[in-house]
């Protein structure tokens, strides 16, 4: 058994998913909608991963200190701020506002994304690539919720498009801090607190780190600039609205189920293995990408590169957490959110850019070395690591 503490962030990865599907239906259309230049259309998600990428380094720090609870509550509160700012900026079409309420929300979800390494803390000992699965799981629910919540709330209020998506999150976001305050999480430990943790030196000086790193942030990156410029590239194609949304809960669908069974193939095939599996899934989304531009051509290759975030991102996880002692903790999670959101957030900026200049074909185009080049970083630093293994 896992434990109530790992259920109920699994819960609570849900409804913060849930938020995070409505931002993705809707921030890059409402950027094309409110920004005075179209390559400027998807800087509220780049400031939305702005936000993410700086949070990450002060959030593990204060976790170390404060305790995971408390600062979740934080991250949680500034969600609502978020929430409720764009909800203003909207019913003034401020596009600056409405821009700066996506970095509050991207500062909220990256506090959220240390929800899995808190399961890797409260759960059994041996069990921790089944807690991380379980906790990428409950994306499987917001799958289902976020995109028919962002289509409902569409024209909730008359006259405003897209606003009633964000009072949907306003009550995710109260929800969660309810939640949250509720679960009886583990405290810091004394050895996390006062021990003394290594130099970034000394632990990069380990292949797998390096390689947890590395498929971290070309599987994000890659995901991330793909799902972003989709509901763009889709909107050139005439598709209206509800196709993209559906689109979207494909790939959320194929971001999340593989989490039901990710952790077993973890115990069964290895880490490495997975991870490299989620690469050759990625590789094989953007080759179809290059043969269409049909509903089915965007959903399958949707899903494609939903399976292969999942197989890189949990098994870049699971990895990681083997890379460091309980001083390191924090540092350690800190570096590889930083750099994985910084490449998110990079992505992400140059996709509307990409998009607009480039096209949809050679945009994913460029995507394919990147992939490539992760699979290599993999296996060498793998092999290197069982070679030093070997010698000890």
């Amino acid at each position: 058994m896992l434990g109530i503490s790992v259920w109920g962030l699994a819960l609570g990865q849900a409804l913060l998913i849930t938020g995070n599907i409505l931002l993705v239906s809707v921030t890059a259309l409402i950027g094309h909608k409110l920004s005075p230049n179209l390559a400027l259309a998807t800087l509220p998600i780049a400031l939305q991963f702005l936000g993410l990428m700086g949070v990450t380094l002060p959030a593990a720090l204060l976790m170390r200190h404060l305790g995971r609870k408390r600062v979740f509550l934080i991250g949680n509160l500034i969600g609502v701020g978020g929430a409720f700012l764009a909800y203003y900026s909207l019913s003034i079409n401020h596009f600056a506002l409405f821009s700066s309420s996506t970095f509050l929300l991207g500062v909220a979800i990256g506090v959220g994304q240390q929800y899995r390494f808190a399961a890797i803390d409260n759960c059994p000992e041996g069990k921790a690539p089944q807690a991380i699965s379980l906790i990428m799981a409950g994306g499987i629910l917001a799958a289902f919720l976020g995109p028919n919540l962002a289509v409902w709330a569409e024209f909730l209020v008359p006259d405003t498009q897209y606003i009633g998506a964000f009072a949907a999150l306003i009550i995710l976001y109260i929800s969660t801090t309810i939640l949250v305050a509720l679960l009886p999480l583990k405290k810091p430990t004394l050895e996390e607190q006062s021990g003394t943790p290594r130099s970034y030196i000394e632990l990069l000086s380990q292949p797998d780190l390096i390689a947890a790193v590395v498929a971290g942030v070309i599987g994000y990156g890659v995901m991330v600039l793909v799902m972003t410029a989709t509901p763009l590239a889709m909107q050139g194609c005439g598709f209206d609205f509800g196709s993209t949304a559906s689109v979207i809960q494909w790939h959320v669908l194929g971001m999340f189920v593989p989490s039901l069974f990710t952790g077993k193939l973890i115990a069964r095939f290895g880490t490495t293995k997975v991870i490299q599996a989620g690469c050759l899934f990625l590789l094989a989304a953007l080759i179809l990408n290059q043969f269409g531009i049909t509903y089915w051509h965007f959903f399958f290759a949707l899903v494609m590169l939903g399976i292969g975030w999942n197989f890189t991102f949990i098994g870049a996880t699971n990895l990681l957490s083997k890379t460091y002692q309980p001083s390191d903790k924090a540092k350690v999670q800190g570096l590889n959110d930083f750099l994985v959101f910084a490449f998110a957030a990079i992505a992400s900026m140059l996709a509307g850019y990409w998009q607009s200049a480039l096209g949809w074909e050679m945009l994913n185009m460029l995507m394919i070395p990147a992939v490539i080049i992760a699979m290599a970083c993999v296996f060498f630093s793998t092999n290197k690591s069982k070679q030093q293994n070997a010698l000890a």
